[in-house]
């Protein structure tokens, strides 16, 4: 079977997490706690997997930011809280993500977003950032119980699109998310989002660049497909 379907991992590859930014400034006083945040997210659910605490995403992003303004010694307010959170529907693409997935798609390619977060959430993300045409699926690690990147979790999306694993290509702004993807069997590409050296000690992909454009020729050329 060719490679003809790609899964792209949601925060920060496809939307726009910056945009947070300002209203961490408001509640903590500096915008960078926003990194902070994130990293804190993922580390807790990295936690999660290897220890076999079930929960979800938005719960454990919830904890987290109660665990920052705690750090931090800062109270916030519920509504700033919710506000912060709910904030997580209505994150704008990066710019450069429909002119790449256009570009795929004409290519032949099937695209899946493919996220820690919950179905209905990515749902109404990629509804609210004008995605949803240009997926072919929507798939949530819920139903695993667990998180990327644990290998159950790549072998699920396998099975839920019928695909086997070495056919599959992963997009993702993180190298843990490509590392866990390479590790799994899959194939992966590392779009560069941020200034952060890509893990010397990870698996490292074949397509690496800094705009998903160049992703997307990269991938395209690799597969044979121009």
């Amino acid at each position: 079977m060719p490679r003809d379907t790609i899964l792209f991992d949601i925060n920060e590859t496809v939307l726009d997490l910056s945009v947070l930014k300002p209203q961490f400034k408001a509640a903590f006083g500096n915008e960078s706690v926003t990194a902070l945040w994130f990293s804190m997210l993922l580390h807790s659910s990295t936690v999660c997997i290897v220890t076999e605490v079930k929960t979800t995403f938005a719960a454990l992003a919830g904890d987290m930011l109660d665990a920052v303004a705690a750090r931090l010694d800062v109270q916030i307010s519920e509504a700033i809280r919710n506000d912060i959170l709910n904030s997580f529907a209505s994150l704008p693409p990066h710019a450069d993500i429909k002119p790449a997935l256009t570009r795929l798609r004409s290519a032949g390619y099937r695209t899946v977003a493919f996220s820690n977060s919950s179905l209905n959430l990515i749902k109404s993300q990629m509804e609210n950032a004008g995605l949803m045409e240009y997926f072919d699926e929507i798939v949530s690690v819920e139903e695993t119980g667990s998180f990327k990147p644990d290998p159950r979790v790549y072998e699920f999306v396998a099975q839920r699109i019928h695909r086997p694993l070495n056919e599959l290509r992963l997009v993702a702004a993180h190298d843990w998310d490509t590392h866990g993807a390479l590790s799994a069997g899959m194939h992966a590409a590392c779009i560069t989002r941020s200034n952060a050296p890509y893990h010397p000690r990870y698996r490292q992909p074949d397509v690496v660049a800094g705009t998903m454009e160049d992703i997307v020729e990269q991938i395209i050329a690799v597969d044979g497909k121009q």
